[in-house]
């Protein structure tokens, strides 16, 4: 099944690894920790620096290519720097989501702010995550690595009207699917 999948849908995945193949190998980059840095990527995917938001597309695209997370903590690292941050919610925030249904399946197409493209798939799971900052659950994905993506309000209201209702009643679920799997929304 899923070696169909992939056929059918080999023009959106090799969307998803051209935008992966130009990241720098920062699995590989082990160095000491430099210290922390004053720099917050907020609720809305936005980068800010000693107070004032990073503006320049480029620079905030640069600094989510050496991002990592390890143990909990984000981290900016070099061959030989590394560097703590801190993180409101998410590092990466999904501005837009296109959707291709092929042969009866559907392929769930994100795109972050910083240029990642990812298929909603098992490899990508599409989430409702608990946060202390929200009385709801928050809709994230995962993108690359181990760095998650929160979906902009617009991205999960167009999900929503995607999704469908399943369950009988006091039991319905609302849900989605992508490349052959479902991912929950929520209780309806």
């Amino acid at each position: 099944m899923t070696d169909k999948l992939d056929t059918l849908f080999a023009d959106l995945l090799a969307s998803q690894d051209t935008a992966s193949a130009s990241l720098p190998p920062v699995h590989l980059w082990k160095p000491k920790l430099s210290g922390d840095m004053d720099m917050i990527i907020d609720r809305e995917g936005r980068w800010i620096h000693e107070g004032g938001e990073i503006k320049r597309p480029a620079m905030v695209k640069l600094f989510a290519s050496i991002l990592v997370l390890e143990e909990g903590d984000y981290f900016l690292v070099t061959p030989v720097e590394k560097w703590r941050i801190q993180v409101e919610v998410a590092p990466l925030f999904v501005i837009s989501a296109e959707r291709e249904t092929r042969d009866g399946y559907q392929a769930v197409k994100l795109t972050t702010r910083t240029g990642d493209v990812v298929i909603v798939d098992r490899q990508h799971p599409l989430a409702m995550q608990a946060f202390p900052c929200s009385e709801d659950p928050l809709p994230l994905v995962l993108v690359r690595r181990n760095l998650q993506a929160l979906l902009s309000r617009n991205v999960f209201y167009e999900i929503v009207d995607w999704a469908v209702e399943s369950g009988d009643g006091e039991n319905s679920e609302l849900s989605i699917s992508s490349m052959g799997e479902r991912f929950i929304l929520g209780s309806v």
